[in-house]
């Protein structure tokens, strides 16, 4: 018996009006008949889970909770003589419990390790990113009240919110991954959703030179950059991987020293045992208890860092983040929107204008070339992948303008295959700091700043 006249026996074996006699008036095809008839036994489960449902359970139990869920499940359905295989039965009572315990339609993109982005543009219309392409998801929500349901869910334990007099937050889920939410009045399409996953295995460098994202070479050179206390800004545009790399370079720092992250949604996966991790609170529903990066900047040069690392600098903040780079806090990271390096240095002194200080924009740029050292630009190319393009010295001033020097950059010889074929390769100049790198014990080959050769 197929599962459409097992679902209309059982209604019909039942005083309750029947959703697929209404179907059949309506004459829609098959599949939306199956779909609106499984939709319908759903909702109904869930309905009475939800209503059987210990209100006291504790609901970081999941294991538990799971399993009394599957009896009450398995209960109903035999309560109500629904009659479903296996796999039915199996994949019903999974959409079941991501909705109660989950995050609903997302959570097989969520499980899934191909997926790297999910675009949620109302109800209807779901987008992933895989391997750098969009495609559309075959999946959507069932209403704007169920994707709001979702963002609340996601929201809520961090202890912020989201409704119509704020209608916009930025989040992350437990293991990291980054989203944000804006919802109507201000999304006319619907409650928007967008989550940038993050791995569940941290990458490393040798994943890095794996993909073809950076040479050997200049990884190496990276590294010797980190351990010998140089202040790095990694920038790129949206998508481009700036915090992953960020990750990856502070995650070279030594296991002795302190260090200290400051972000809006904690995100930065730091395989190191002394770190603590700041983050900013939005106001609450008054208006007050903001704390902004600016402010846990400040407070973190009270805390004795060794190392400060800021998720990304976007504001004010970055005036105080140069500050503590020339206030003997060396070998400090941070990212930043810019789609060279030096635009990089334009957006730095747009971000210290911000700070509300009237200061000349001469004494901006003495304090950018004093505090950074070096400018780790990352793109995102034609065929998505994502690449360092340039390892760039700030070398100081001359006259009013900030000096740069690029010691790798990359060099595109085609696009073939729908891939980006080139190399970044050393340009043959030797950075100022290499004393400091010397001073350190690091003795980096002697070619490695020579013409390079690798392709990928």
């Amino acid at each position: 018996m197929s599962l459409l006249k097992r679902i209309e026996k059982s209604h019909s074996a039942g005083n309750e009006p029947s959703r697929l006699e209404e179907l059949r008036i309506k004459k829609a095809p098959a599949t939306p008949r199956k779909q609106n008839a499984i939709a319908n036994i759903k909702e109904r489960i869930q309905d009475k889970l939800l209503a059987e449902l210990d209100p006291q359970i504790d609901i970081t139990q999941t294991d538990e909770i799971r399993r009394t869920m599957e009896d009450l499940f398995n209960h109903i359905l035999s309560e109500e003589a629904i009659i479903l295989s296996r796999s039915e039965r199996q994949n019903l009572f999974e959409q079941i419990a991501a909705e109660i315990l989950g995050f609903g339609p997302l959570e097989p993109l969520l499980a899934d390790e191909t997926v790297s982005e999910i675009m949620v543009n109302g109800p209807k219309h779901i987008y992933v990113e895989q391997s750098g392409r969009l495609t559309r998801a075959s999946f959507s929500f069932e209403s704007d009240d169920h994707v709001l349901r979702i963002i609340d869910r996601i929201v809520s334990p961090l202890g912020r919110r989201i409704d119509e007099s704020s209608p916009l937050v930025d989040a992350r889920l437990p293991d990291g991954s980054r989203v944000n939410a804006i919802i109507p009045p201000l999304a006319l399409n619907g409650p928007t959703l967008t989550i940038r996953k993050f791995s569940k295995t941290p990458l490393t460098i040798d994943n890095l030179i794996q993909y073809g994202s950076i040479t050997p070479e200049a990884a190496e050179f990276m590294k010797a950059c980190v351990l010998a206390r140089t202040n790095i800004v990694v920038s790129g545009g949206t998508g481009s991987g700036k915090t992953t790399l960020l990750n990856i370079c502070s995650n070279f720092i030594p296991d002795d020293e302190r260090i200290i992250t400051v972000e809006n949604a904690a995100e930065l996966q730091l395989a190191k045992e002394h770190v603590v991790t700041l983050e900013s609170r939005p106001p609450n529903i008054e208006g007050k208890g903001e704390v902004s990066i600016q402010d846990l900047v400040i407070n973190t040069l009270r805390m004795r860092p060794d190392r400060i690392v800021v998720g990304e600098c976007r504001g004010g903040e970055a005036l105080d983040m140069l500050q503590a780079m020339n206030t003997g806090h060396d070998g400090s990271l941070t990212t930043a929107h810019a789609n060279t390096p030096r635009d990089t240095i334009s957006r730095l002194e747009t971000m210290c204008l911000m700070a509300g200080m009237d200061l000349p924009v001469r004494a901006i740029r003495e304090q950018i070339a004093s505090a950074v050292d070096v400018i780790i630009q990352q793109q995102r190319m034609r065929d998505g992948s994502r690449k360092v393009i340039n390892i760039t010295e700030v070398q100081g001033m001359e006259g009013d303008v900030v000096v740069l020097s690029d010691i790798f950059a990359f060099e595109q010889q085609g696009f073939e295959g729908g891939k980006v074929i080139g190399r970044l390769k050393p340009t043959g100049m030797r950075p100022k700091f290499m004393d400091r790198i010397e001073d350190a014990n690091i003795h980096l080959p002697p070619n490695i700043f020579g013409a390079g050769n690798r392709l990928y």
